[in-house]
């Protein structure tokens, strides 16, 4: 074989391995420099009362160390619906007897401007009298039945109630401290009880429904 034909032959197959290199990179796809679109967020879920409770709880406690609670109670916020004992803002009342004071603080799971702050949002102190027969304080070692179990038990007590009248709605549910009772309650209310709602108390420690009305 000549010196010319071996330069022939090697110029050729270099350029059939180029061809062939050119081949493939062209059959493969070009990755894209577009990054893969992110999911949509989830909207943030209701909580229960206890789980907002212990947020405005710790900033109650800054403020007056032998704080006490007098009630809580759910709030409406504008695309959720509250219900089962959760809710997407939650207000409790605290109060201090060295300071002769109480405030309302509330605990939001978004923020909705201008009032509404997504967290624990410490009130304004207000005047306080102290304790009465409607108002009594509310002992944090008594608050263990949570806002869902409790509204699990009433729910259950009116249950025949609610098949009856199933265009009766959850009206709220909320926790106080009265002469009434020996414990703190939780009071469950669908409907309206001037016009025909069920009403019913559930102990806030043992998660007994104590009394109904209807």
């Amino acid at each position: 074989m000549n010196a010319g034909f071996q330069r022939f032959a090697g110029s050729a197959m270099a350029v059939a391995v180029l061809l062939l290199v050119g081949c493939n990179q062209s059959a493969t796809p070009a990755a894209s420099d577009t990054p893969a679109a992110a999911a949509p967020a989830a909207p943030p879920a209701l909580v229960t009362a206890k789980k907002a409770f212990n947020a405005m709880y710790t900033s109650a406690f800054k403020w007056a160390p032998d704080v006490v609670l007098l009630s809580i109670n759910p709030k409406e916020i504008s695309g959720f619906t509250n219900g089962e004992g959760k809710a997407a803002m939650w207000e409790a009342a605290f109060a201090s007897g060295s300071l002769h004071k109480y405030r309302v603080d509330d605990y939001a799971i978004v923020t909705v401007l201008p009032s509404i702050h997504k967290g624990g949002t410490a009130g304004l102190p207000m005047q306080w009298g102290g304790p009465s027969r409607d108002v009594m304080p509310i002992e944090i070692s008594s608050f263990t039945v949570d806002s869902d179990t409790a509204y699990k038990a009433a729910a259950a007590d009116a249950a025949d109630w609610l098949k009856k009248n199933p265009d009766k709605k959850l009206a709220t549910i909320a926790l106080g401290n009265t002469y009434r009772f020996q414990t703190p309650v939780w009071y469950v209310l669908w409907g309206d009880p001037k016009t025909g709602g069920y009403v019913a108390y559930v102990d806030a420690n043992s998660g007994k429904v104590l009394k109904t009305k209807k």
